[in-house]
């Protein structure tokens, strides 16, 4: 488990085991979110599918659908 302390800006640092973890660099955002039992969930922000419209152009990309059993669904 890890802790970080809050500033009197508001601020914390967080550790670097849970950067890690979620992958995060310097610079990106993260949302939280608080469920009624008081429990925080931090995900990092994401880019939304319509911001990645269009990176998958240019040279070698196949034309046509994709099927499921190709597309590596769930990192597996």
């Amino acid at each position: 488990m890890s802790e970080a302390t809050v500033t009197s800006k508001g601020q914390i640092t967080i550790p670097v085991d849970v950067r890690t973890s979620l992958s995060l660099k310097a610079g990106e955002r993260v949302e939280f979110t608080t469920l009624d039992d008081g429990t925080v969930i931090m995900r990092p922000k994401n880019r939304s599918l319509l911001e990645l419209e269009g990176m998958l152009q240019g040279a070698g990309r196949r034309k046509g659908k994709v099927k499921a059993e190709h597309m590596n669904i769930g990192g597996s």
